[in-house]
């Protein structure tokens, strides 16, 4: 143990000794700190005990300092009002200056999402702050929280223990993802041709089981099992495999393998909220300033994809009918 929490230093009493000192009696800095003039006394006399030499002696009504306390005032100042600035007055938030490092939990494919995004925006107005992306899931969120080894995260999840803020950030769904090179949909997509293909399906239980058959109860023909959504656009690509996975998951694997394809599930797996959640105890300005940004990001995302969903609609509505479009269109469909 530290030799002056062995003699039960109290920095309040360091407080107390630099305003008396101040002062020059222990009348006036009782009067500057609130408290009554035994309480002052009894603090110097701690103080005293605990440095083991004199701080102070009489001169006439006032207080002098001794050798020991001058010394020992001339230490203790400008630590001492470093201190107190910093508890009670915080400089202001910076983001152009701030070298806050921030540790963000991203779920499964949120990291390819957001990130880059997210860099980009503090690249531009927080150059100095950096990022610490963690892995986490919807059964390890919260006691990351928790714990405080994340500052905010970016997933799915369950309930959270009191104190957990969040703020939904986007509805996912899924889709069917596909390679139509080596394997063959008629659109609909019927269920019974959905159950009859093989499948490549993200498991967090390292287990053959995933989202159909936790909402829907019926078992797939997986072939392959994986611990996230990292590597299924690879795993399909030249494969027969279908994939189902998050509306959002599928477009960042097209963006990168245009040749692949995603078709309507024929069933609703409903999909819960991608959400932003935070301990509400970490209310910084630097933790405001990033979560602003995410929810940003989030909100351009969505319209983004909006308006690709209404874009893809109405290049099929001006589309001819397929009896009146030319043979070669309907070589390259």
């Amino acid at each position: 143990m530290n030799e002056d929490y062995g003699r039960n230093l109290n920095l309040n009493l360091l407080r107390v000794f630099v305003v008396v000192a101040d002062c020059g009696s222990v009348t006036a800095a009782a009067s500057q700190l609130y408290l009554t003039q035994p309480a002052i006394s009894a603090a110097l006399r701690r103080l005293t005990e605990s440095v083991g030499a004199p701080l102070f002696m009489r001169q006439g009504r006032g207080l002098v300092l001794t050798h020991r306390g001058a010394s020992l005032l001339a230490t203790v100042r400008p630590h001492l009002s470093a201190l107190v600035e910093a508890a009670l007055d915080p400089a202001p938030f910076d983001p152009r200056t701030s070298e806050h490092i921030l540790r963000l939990g991203f779920a499964d494919a949120m990291e390819a999402s957001l990130l880059p995004g997210l860099l980009r925006a503090l690249e531009r107005e927080a150059p100095r702050m950096r990022v610490i992306s963690v892995p986490i899931q919807f059964r390890t969120v919260a006691a990351a929280l928790m714990s405080r080894q994340i500052d905010a995260a970016i997933t799915v999840a369950d309930e959270m223990p009191p104190g957990i803020e969040r703020r939904p950030l986007s509805k996912g769904s899924f889709v069917c993802l596909y390679d139509p090179r080596h394997v063959r949909l008629k659109k609909p997509l019927r269920e019974r041709d959905y159950f009859a293909r093989d499948h490549v399906i993200v498991s967090y239980n390292a287990d053959l089981r995933g989202i159909v058959e936790d909402m829907l109860h019926k078992k797939r023909k997986v072939r392959c099992s994986v611990a996230s959504f990292a590597n299924v656009g690879a795993i399909v690509d030249g494969s027969s495999l279908l994939a189902t996975v998050p509306h959002d998951v599928a477009h960042q694997i097209c963006a990168t393998r245009p040749h692949l394809r995603t078709m309507a599930l024929p069933f609703d797996l409903g999909g819960a909220p991608l959400e932003l959640l935070w301990h509400g105890a970490d209310d910084d300005a630097a933790g405001r300033f990033i979560r602003e940004k995410i929810i940003a990001l989030a909100e351009r995302g969505k319209h983004y994809s909006d308006e690709n969903v209404r874009s893809r609609a109405t290049r099929r509505s001006d589309r001819p009918p397929p009896h009146r479009r030319h043979r070669s269109d309907r070589a390259s469909s």
